[in-house]
């Protein structure tokens, strides 16, 4: 079933996921489109951006944003068409980059919404490049990561929209950037197209034994994507003073329990302690949401040098945003995943 105009598919939350999300977890309900009232609008989904953050949303777990309730609309970034509009700023056939989540039409007064014009050049990309995971890349990295020119800087998930994106922000810093990715075709790709000095791929029996050759002078700046047995690798051979931007934990998203094996806290503890360590979580827009402007800027002039390369994996239709929230979580996206829901006219 395609998009109509007479109707609004939803993909709402059934049930909370025990591990990883299943062909329960969400539901497809169909039901009116909404009517925008005074000081609201009705917008249209074209794209949706699919982000590890959403299993986070699935749980009731205490977390730094409210979970998705149980038959609600499982949220997400947006990018949509306006197609009736009460509100000053936004007009009939404008573009905009909204929290719309998964559906069709969604209703906004405007607030939290981004214009983004009658004819941007890749609207999707305000869900990539231009958007959260760009941000938060630039931000984790200049902000907390702060690289000097000559340093090493590590990367976890390196050909993902996070990434990516960090590693070749590093090497326009000047710094050397080794790439942590899944499997030979993503490594290849983070050292031929996107310019990493090396990538090792975490799928190796002999992982760490690489990583401790790429890493040859230790490692100044380890951007965390993923955790587990790579957080493990990387924490021998950070540097006095290495700083640790702490992005994510894809790795443990679908755990049910703590890991097995020896209590470790000790040790990390005492490596943070002794080599000086300074390790930080963020949330891109709660944290550093006053400097978008400023990445705004850089980002858009690096992708017009060509200095950013951008890789987009676009996925037709709702009805298969599901599995392809699985897949993302399991590592089988290779760039930015996004949902085509609707055409773009």
């Amino acid at each position: 079933m395609s998009q109509a105009s007479e109707n609004n598919r939803q993909l709402v939350l059934a049930e909370r996921p025990k591990g990883e999300p299943d062909d329960n977890t969400l539901r497809m309900e169909t039901v009116s489109v909404p009517e925008p009232g005074e000081g609201e609008m009705l917008l249209r989904t074209v794209y949706l951006s699919l982000d590890p953050y959403m299993r986070g949303r699935m749980s009731d777990a205490p977390s730094y944003a409210a979970p998705v309730e149980i038959g609600g609309v499982m949220t997400a970034g947006t990018v949509s068409r306006v197609v009736k509009s009460n509100v000053k700023r936004f007009e009939e056939g404008d573009w905009v980059l909204s929290q719309g989540g998964w559906q069709d039409y969604s209703i906004s007064t405007g607030e939290g919404a981004m214009n983004l014009g009658k004819s941007p050049d890749h609207p999707s990309w305000a869900l990539g490049i231009l958007g959260m995971p760009g941000f938060t890349a630039w931000a984790g990295l200049t902000q907390i990561g702060a690289p000097k020119e000559g340093e090493t800087i590590v990367v976890a998930a390196a050909t993902g929209p996070v990434g990516a994106t960090v590693g070749q922000i590093g090497k326009i810093l000047g710094c050397r950037v080794v790439g942590i990715a899944g499997g030979p075709d993503k490594c290849r790709h983070a050292v031929d197209d996107l310019g990493f000095d090396a990538c090792i791929d975490h799928k190796a029996g002999d992982f760490a034994d690489q990583l401790k050759s790429a890493c040859t002078d230790g490692i100044d700046v380890y951007f965390e994507n993923v955790g587990g047995k790579v957080l493990d690798a990387v924490i021998p051979l950070l540097n006095v003073n290495a700083r640790v931007p702490v992005c994510g934990l894809v790795s443990g998203y679908n755990a049910t329990s703590l890991p097995g094996g020896p209590d470790r806290m000790n040790w990390l503890m005492g490596q943070i302690l002794r080599k000086q360590l300074t390790v930080r979580g963020f949330i891109i827009f709660n944290t550093f949401g006053h400097l978008y402007p400023e990445f705004s800027k850089a980002m858009g002039g690096w992708l017009k040098d060509g200095r950013i390369k951008y890789r987009e994996e676009m996925i037709d239709g709702l009805e298969n945003a599901p599995r392809a929230f699985i897949g993302l979580l399991r590592g089988e996206n290779f760039g930015k995943r996004v949902i085509r829901i609707g055409p773009d006219e």
